[in-house]
């Protein structure tokens, strides 16, 4: 394909076209093989060409596939929103569906604001949340990650939402270790609420497993609880941004009940549909849909494509196939599987400084000296060079921020569909470890030279 009009992330990059996927792999037109390691963008958690959801996809585009919500509901949307509610924890009963995660947590953080002012608080207009945390690409979404690799072209138009340090126990900002640490990390987040002054706060908003931002990075056990009592004690919403981790890929429903912490509002996102159509959704809670249903009785937000009978149809087959086939029980077994398989890797390949995660949401952080955890040159651009290696040996896998400014560090996730067998997670590891030792002879070992 020598002419494309199609802008892609990298213009002058060239990319393979994919023809068609089957389970964990895909191949392009040429015929390679790809085993998808990263469900594209932690995306297709049950893999391609599930004959199931294709026949859901067909059968929904010959009744109707698009109706606008402001003049009609759909059999689907409701049936989709019944289901959400019986599957997700607690209260969370009440779904409002979008087309994207950037929309999911932009609904989310407006909701919390009118949730406040339904309740005759104007003030509460501040949502906050970490450094080394991605919400989205939209401009209130970025404004609430603390990606600062994407935030750094649009400063001036976004808000100064993040605050905190993030749970990075690898590389503890008070080099201290869990639990003797003292969650200082959670408890900074007081602090900050005594400075900005609850009168002000609407959120705070989170991944309960970080992904882009700090490959995988997962919280010691009482991180969370620590966090949500301080919400609770301030009277400020806890977010959960389940874009990633919803829908089974840390071995749960959603990734709060890890914790046992039951957020107000959760986004939710990418595995919902799982990549066979575009959908996501805010989960909001009894709690704090009453001021709305006493006083206006609508929630401010909404897009023209939000809760179309289509993509609806295809969520519930998908939730459908997931609880039928019994896949989020196995998330845990497969992800513990496959995790020790990764850490065996350490003793072979020094670079591999740490291997975190939970499910199959499994992130590995590189460095130059194993002991003093020194990252390699920027100029190096370690994690692109090993992602384009590895799908050249027909692995694709997800590139992550790490250190300890979340741009100095380099990261991948690994987070195959959670219908991987053990027999194909054989199959990632081979493939991984085969990467990692051509890597280490084309690029590793003039590492220090090229960065000069």
């Amino acid at each position: 394909m020598d002419q494309s009009n199609l802008i892609k992330p990298m213009l002058h990059a060239h990319y393979p076209v994919i023809d068609y996927g089957i389970g964990v792999y895909l191949y392009d037109t040429d015929g390679k093989e790809y085993l998808d390691a990263s469900s594209g963008a932690i995306t297709a958690n049950i893999g391609h060409g599930v004959e199931e959801i294709i026949e859901a996809m067909h059968e929904q585009a010959k009744k109707v596939s698009f109706v606008y919500r402001s003049q009609f509901t759909s059999g689907a949307a409701e049936k989709l929103a019944l289901k959400i509610a019986e599957a997700a924890i607690g209260d969370l009963n009440w779904s409002f569906f979008v087309n994207s995660g950037s929309e999911a947590t932009e609904t989310a953080m407006k909701i919390a604001i009118q949730y406040w002012q339904e309740k005759g608080i104007q003030t509460k207009t501040k949502v906050l949340s970490r450094w080394m945390s991605y919400h989205g690409i939209t401009l209130g979404a970025l404004s609430m990650s603390g990606h600062t690799g994407r935030r750094a072209r649009f400063i001036p138009l976004l808000e100064d939402f993040p605050v905190i340090h993030p749970p990075y126990c690898y590389r503890c900002p008070y080099k201290l270790e869990a639990p003797e640490c003292g969650y200082l990390c959670a408890h900074e987040l007081e602090t900050v609420i005594k400075r900005i002054g609850q009168e002000n706060i609407a959120a705070f908003i989170a991944e309960p497993v970080i992904g882009a931002a700090g490959g995988a990075i997962t919280p010691p056990k009482d991180y969370y609880r620590i966090i949500k009592e301080l919400c609770d004690r301030h009277d400020i919403l806890f977010i959960a941004d389940e874009v990633m981790t919803g829908f089974g890929r840390t071995g749960t429903m959603l990734a709060c009940e890890q914790w046992n912490v039951k957020p107000d509002i959760v986004a939710l996102g990418k595995g919902m549909g799982a990549g066979y159509a575009p959908i996501a959704a805010a989960l909001v809670s009894d709690e704090i849909m009453k001021p709305i249903l006493a006083g206006s009785k609508s929630i401010m937000s909404g897009h023209t494509l939000s809760a179309n009978p289509q993509s609806c149809a295809v969520s519930l087959a998908v939730l459908e196939y997931i609880e039928k086939n019994n896949i989020i029980p196995e998330v845990d077994s497969k992800g513990v599987y496959l995790k020790n398989k990764l850490t065996k890797l350490q003793s072979k390949f020094s670079f591999i400084g740490d291997v975190r995660g939970k499910g199959l949401m499994i992130g590995l952080e590189f460095v130059k000296d194993h002991l003093s955890r020194e990252p390699f040159s920027r100029k190096f651009n370690l994690t692109q060079r090993l992602i384009q290696e590895a799908q050249e040996q027909g692995l694709l896998i997800y590139p992550a921020g790490a250190g300890k400014t979340g741009i100095d560090g380099d990261a991948v996730l690994i987070a195959p569909p959670l219908t991987i067998t053990k027999r194909e997670i054989d199959d990632l590891v081979k493939r991984f470890e085969g990467t990692l030792q051509i890597f280490t002879e084309k690029h590793l070992l003039f590492a220090e030279e090229e960065a000069e």
